[in-house]
């Protein structure tokens, strides 16, 4: 039996993680995020596979690419995208995986038209607010609702 796969995608500007205004998002780098990831799939026998970009159309081609790959889900950080990016959503529409769409930071309480998600009209589930453990908890659902 092959292992799940689940894609994890993180928007523009979060290669900057860690000194980028670590008063809202932290001092953890992405690095940092994407290797516990990595353990904690591995240790429930999935493969994860982390992509930053903050180029729109680099994050589209790897949703395009994870039809065809055998991936199970996909775990999405769109960051500014979230609010501007039609093309996304339009590409999330046409994978049949699990979506699980992650912010780092609570959006609701930041400027209005951070309020907007495109992604969510997709998302299996959102989670907001947790820092970096958004993305952890995001995997826990995904492993769960597969064992279910």
């Amino acid at each position: 039996m092959s292992q799940a796969k689940v894609l994890v995608l993180h928007g523009p500007n979060l290669n900057l993680l860690g000194t980028r205004q670590p008063e809202i998002y932290g001092h953890e780098t992405l690095d940092d995020i994407n290797n516990r990831l990595y353990e904690k799939a591995a240790f429930n026998g999935w493969e994860a596979k982390a992509l930053q970009s903050n180029h729109e159309g680099a994050l589209i081609d790897a949703i395009h690419a994870a039809r065809l790959d055998g991936t199970a889900a996909i775990i999405i950080n769109p960051a500014a995208y979230t609010h501007t990016s039609v093309a996304i959503l339009d590409a999330l529409n046409a994978f049949d995986g699990k979506v699980i769409e992650v912010h780092l930071s609570n959006v609701h309480k930041r400027e209005s038209f951070r309020h907007h998600s495109y992604v969510s009209l997709r998302a299996d589930g959102v989670i907001a607010g947790l820092g970096s453990q958004g993305y952890l908890a995001a995997l826990d659902a995904l492993i769960k609702a597969a064992d279910a």
